[in-house]
């Protein structure tokens, strides 16, 4: 699961969570993209730009033509299409995971292609179909998940040949190296069958489901949410309304709250996907709106405390059926939209990563119509502007220092510097915005322009990769306790700090505590003398130290080795 979110908290105006420690909280959907195109923008752009993972299209066999729903409609489970071979998608899952990018492939496997039911590929005869070809009414269950969706053959996904069939095909996937999966029309098929699917899977992979739920409709996403996270189109719908200005921005204020909607932990939200930019394009935001509302609906997606966000990068289309541009994706011309690149878009993931660890929204305001603006508890502050010009002094709980505005500005790490304007936050946490109609501004911790800059987001004293203050050559053992260190089944205690012998801030390099008097973990480690460490307590994931992640709260605890062995404790 990437939505990863640290626990952190702010004393004494320096952040707990120390450099290099930001999960990756957002990912992207390259549409149509090609596998080898999307591998070279793992390794140029998203990891970079700290995106999570891909959404690729699907990469099984499929029936010929230029249609972009052809993807849709599947002939057998080879891995292979106009994406690209199967060795060309099993290097580009390689080179996106080197760089810290997962990929999330998207499964059809509600369906086969409008044929006969006869597919002797995987082989599928009439037997592992259901008989019901006629169309579906939505308030029936019965048909919305055993008749075919306009005239694809729809799976008996009940029976055991069938999900054994399925399972092989994300097994395949999974052992190229596939994170995680889209179920797509999952809201055609039993919640049960899915469920027997998964259980069917090596490992355990991401999963979220297409489930589009409507009041007066039986199958409900809720259903789904035992199994994965489920795609929230409420979020969606909403966005479309407030960002088309048929309602003020200020009613976003609790967005996520709101009767019969998805927990945040279980809802992937999204400014638009494939399907309903073309399909309801006149109610969702697209490039297609003017005043910017695109980049803006990713602005506001990107920074509000809810869900695990899909940033979607299409082409441009003329008609619903037009498939995508014959020449690379990744030249981001002749159709190739992009969006993802966009400096809006781009820098709020790392926005949205370096202010995980306060998940909530704080110091909002409105102008009673459609000037926004709202913090994440210290560690970032945004306002979005669709009135007349704004210039006002805010509130935003951030720290002294001065910060680039990441919407007008690219920041540099390696020099702290800031390629557009930036913002000076006082002594008392205030700040001057000035933001153009139609326009938005964004500052964040981890964006900290000048000496005092600190560029991972954590504490200006934690982020030290440890040089050695003392005067001391030799070594002491130094035994380290973490209390209170309760743990799920999976995940051990671990400390991490600014030496080398500590991993150096890295969760992937802490050093492992013996839970022998659980829950108080210890370890004895050689450390240098007479040097001043700067540590904490850290929980992870045994096998995957990028999941499950908990930090101590509070500031780095410092100590100096001295010149004999010590005791030193902390507790979670």
């Amino acid at each position: 699961m990437k939505r990863l979110v640290m626990a952190c908290a702010l004393a004494g105006g320096a952040l707990s969570m120390p450099t290099h420690a930001e999960p990756r909280t957002a990912f992207v959907h390259l549409f149509e993209w090609q596998w080898n195109d999307i591998a070279s923008e793992c390794e140029n752009v998203l990891g970079p730009k700290g995106y999570s993972a891909v959404q690729v299209s699907p990469p099984q066999k499929s029936i010929n033509g230029s249609q972009w729903w052809t993807r849709y409609q599947p002939v057998s489970y080879a891995i292979e299409g106009r994406s690209g071979s199967r060795d060309e998608f099993a290097s580009m899952v390689k080179r996106c995971k080197a760089v810290g990018v997962d990929i999330y492939a998207d499964a059809v496997i509600n369906h086969m292609a409008a044929w006969d039911r006869d597919f002797p590929e995987v082989p599928f005869s009439q037997w592992d179909f259901h008989d019901c070809t006629g169309g579906i009414n939505y308030q029936d269950r019965w048909q919305v998940q055993n008749c075919d969706l306009v005239s694809l053959n729809d799976l008996a996904t009940e029976k055991d040949y069938v999900q054994g069939k399925i399972a092989d095909y994300m097994n395949d996937l999974t052992s190229l190296g596939v994170a995680g999966f889209r179920i797509d029309a999952a809201k055609h098929m039993p919640a049960g069958d899915i469920a027997a699917i998964k259980s069917r899977l090596n490992g355990n992979p991401y999963i979220y489901q297409e489930v589009i739920g409507a009041d007066n409709e039986p199958v409900k996403p809720s259903e789904y949410t035992g199994i994965g996270d489920v795609t929230e189109f409420n979020f969606t719908k909403t966005i479309g309304y407030y960002f088309k200005r048929r309602g003020a921005l200020k009613e976003l204020k609790n967005i996520g709250s709101w009767s019969n909607w998805l927990s945040s932990d279980k809802a992937i939200t999204f400014v638009a996907n494939h399907d309903n930019q073309r399909q309801d394009t006149d109610n969702t935001i697209t490039h297609k709106d003017g005043n910017n509302a695109n980049n803006l609906a990713h602005i506001f997606t990107l920074a509000w405390p809810y869900g695990y966000p899909k940033v979607m990068s299409s082409y441009d289309w003329s008609d619903h059926d037009q498939g995508p541009p014959g020449h690379g994706a990744s030249s981001c011309s002749g159709g190739w939209l992009c969006e993802h690149r966009n400096r809006e878009i781009a820098n709020m993931v790392s926005f949205r990563n370096h202010t995980a660890a306060q998940f909530r929204a704080t110091h909002q305001w409105d102008n009673g119509g459609n000037q926004i603006a709202f913090g994440r508890g210290g560690l970032g502050f945004v306002v979005i502007n669709m009135d007349g010009n704004l210039n006002r002094n805010f509130q935003t709980g951030m720290p002294k220092g001065v910060y680039c505005d990441v919407i007008a500005g690219d920041y540099n790490a390696a020099s702290r510097s800031c390629s557009g304007r930036t913002i000076t936050v006082d002594d008392n946490g205030f700040a001057n915005f000035e933001v153009y109609y139609n326009n938005a501004a964004a500052i964040h911790v981890g964006a900290i322009v000048g000496a005092g800059g600190n560029s991972g987001g954590g504490d200006n004293s934690g982020g030290s990769n440890g040089g050695d203050n003392g005067s001391g050559t030799g070594t002491v053992n130094t035994t380290l306790t973490c209390a209170n260190g309760n743990t799920t089944l999976g995940q051990s205690v671990y400390v991490v700090g600014n030496r080398a012998e500590l991993g150096n801030w890295s969760p992937a390099s802490a050093v492992k505590l013996d839970p022998a008097s659980y829950p108080i973990w210890t370890g004895t480690i050689a450390l240098p003398q007479n040097t001043a460490i700067e540590w904490k307590c850290l929980k992870r994931n045994e096998s995957n130290p990028g999941n499950d992640l908990v930090w101590q709260n509070g500031d780095n605890n410092i100590f100096n080795t001295g010149a004999n062995n010590s005791q030193i404790s902390a507790s979670f």
